[in-house]
């Protein structure tokens, strides 16, 4: 439920009301708008007095929110979410950010090697896995914490923002210590102790949907992040499991709309993981980025047939240049813009 405040009500009003929603046993969240303040009441189970809140000075309306998820909602927050990293990208609104980067962290001359060339074609965020949940437990499973040493050097070197996956409740701390965005994978969409311990690192949260989750599981699963505190949810479009085998997953790029009439929250896509085909990774990222797509995570190596997973997937540093180029166009055509090249001065 959203109590609606009067344009002319006091601080003193609406700490009133907060106060009244917590003697009633539960939370309250003062959500400031551009002309008045919202008060979102969390937990209701279907026995709030509304005539009590609605009679109190200030007071303009109680609103339901129909959605079972409510915080993540565009019934709570009407405006959408924007997230500024350390280095001024902002995600969401009119800009398109790019995330580029190796499915794995290999090596100290890899990582480097892919910072500098995607940081030189535009990309302001590098991606790279330092620890890998892989289907096979032969496979390679990332350096750990060496992995997140190398992308922090590689932020050191280049300013460009870094977003890597925490495997489970435990990781999260060691993470958040050296990544900008926690990376929460597609198998780990329904880990709720994943999930909150997440919203309680104070960073924002890149969740990825998981490959049979419907939309309303995958915005449930954000509600979690919000819950707890943390607003800063970047939602990601990573494809569905279907029955053909002729690509690795589905990408649902229809959930782009979607998402985006139900929810304030940004949502990127993910057309490396969607369509798991290098020569199907550019016509889908252009195709996400006309969808309306906040932003893209499109995974590069310097070397994709030596990659130490996801090579087949993995588009060479030429092919990122080219794409960078032809989204800018399709941008433009629809009054966006990707988010310009950092800076010099961007470097630490």
């Amino acid at each position: 439920m959203l109590v609606v405040m009067k344009q002319s009500a006091s601080p003193a009003e609406i700490e009133a009301v907060v106060k009244r929603i917590e003697g009633m046993g539960y939370g309250a969240t003062p959500i400031p708008g551009g002309q008045r303040t919202a008060v979102g009441l969390i937990g209701n189970d279907g026995r709030v007095d509304t005539a009590s809140l609605q009679g109190m000075p200030g007071v303009l309306e109680c609103i339901p929110v129909t959605h079972p998820y409510k915080q993540v909602s565009r019934e709570w927050k009407e405006a959408d979410t924007l997230i500024t990293l350390p280095n001024g990208t902002v995600i969401g609104g009119r800009g398109v950010a790019l995330m580029a980067g190796p499915c794995s962290v290999e090596s100290e001359e890899q990582i480097l090697t892919a910072a500098g060339q995607l940081r030189a074609a535009g990309a302001t965020i590098l991606r790279g896995g330092a620890f890998k949940p892989r289907t096979s437990p032969y496979s390679f499973q990332g350096l750990g914490e060496e992995g997140l040493r190398l992308l922090a050097k590689a932020r050191e070197l280049t300013g460009m923002a870094i977003v890597t996956e925490a495997l489970d409740a435990d990781g999260v701390e060691l993470v958040a210590e050296y990544a900008d965005i926690i990376q929460i994978g597609a198998r780990n969409m329904q880990n709720y102790p994943l999930l909150r311990r997440a919203g309680q690192a104070r960073k924002p949260v890149l969740l990825k949907r998981g490959m049979s989750a419907t939309i309303e599981e995958f915005l449930l699963a954000a509600e979690y992040i919000l819950a707890e505190g943390n607003p800063e949810v970047i939602l990601c479009e990573r494809g569905v499991r279907g029955f053909d085998t002729q690509t690795r997953n589905i990408l649902d790029l229809t959930a782009i709309p979607v998402v985006k009439g139900l929810s304030h929250l940004p949502i990127i896509a993910d057309p490396s993981h969607g369509t798991g085909l290098r020569s199907k990774v550019v016509p889908m990222a252009r195709a996400a980025v006309a969808a309306g797509a906040d932003g893209l995570m499109v995974e590069v190596h310097p070397n994709p047939p030596g990659a130490l997973s996801d090579g087949a997937q993995s588009l060479f540093p030429e092919q990122f240049e080219e794409l960078v180029e032809q989204i800018r166009v399709i941008a433009d055509a629809i009054d966006r813009a990707v988010i310009p090249a950092l800076p010099e001065a961007a470097r630490v």
